[in-house]
């Protein structure tokens, strides 16, 4: 949301407080909006009037979390998703390109799990404790609701191999939502990876033996 909606907002969050007979407070609508703030406004209006109408729980005043999880569902739900469009990436793009990804956290938890390369040297029998280990950490993302700093691009295995001898990187290939990826993408850090400097490191002492 921006700023522009703060108070449409306010005044949707007192309406449906009316409803349930609690009115709410200046501080509860600024924690609702801080809460709420990078969800698009016209997807919360929607998610409290679902909930209103909700026959399991729409007879209790929504919390923030409840909107949130009607906006994107469950963290698992979240990790499932983004596991599906890993798994989907490394079987049709392979690890061999670059990629960019429509979903920053997807990039920040594949950094900790040893990068986009490391994927590709995992065996089919490994896949599973690999899809498990994902999905806890990128839940634990979602759970805090953190925002972690993540590399724009993750490397593929040309690049690492040509970058560290002065070549220009490749274009990457944009995995989801395209418009959304290139705004990882400008949104990331070019620091590189644990992996890709140490596969950098690699490359150079091998070249500097075999000189």
């Amino acid at each position: 949301m921006k700023q522009e909606h703060f108070d449409d907002f306010c005044e949707l969050l007192g309406v449906v407080s009316e409803q349930y007979g609690k009115p709410i407070s200046e501080g509860a609508k600024v924690l609702y909006w801080q809460g709420l703030i990078d969800f698009d406004f016209p997807a919360v209006q929607q998610a409290l009037f679902r909930h209103v109408r909700n026959p399991d729980n729409g007879m209790f005043m929504p919390k923030i979390a409840d909107i949130v999880k009607m906006l994107q569902g469950s963290t698992q739900d979240s990790a499932l998703n983004a596991w599906a469009k890993v798994d989907k990436a490394v079987r049709q793009v392979g690890t061999g390109s670059t990629v960019v990804f429509d979903d920053p956290i997807i990039h920040r938890v594949l950094q900790d799990m040893g990068g986009w390369l490391g994927l590709g040297r995992r065996s089919e029998d490994e896949w599973p404790f690999v899809a498990k280990e994902f999905e806890n950490r990128y839940r634990g993302f979602k759970a805090r609701g953190e925002k972690p700093d993540y590399p724009k691009t993750l490397i593929g295995i040309y690049d690492a191999h040509n970058l560290p001898n002065g070549f220009k990187p490749t274009q990457p290939v944009f995995i989801g939502n395209k418009q959304q990826a290139e705004i990882v993408m400008l949104g990331g850090t070019d620091k590189p990876s644990l992996e890709f400097s140490s596969v950098a490191e690699n490359l150079t002492t091998k070249v500097a033996i075999a000189a």
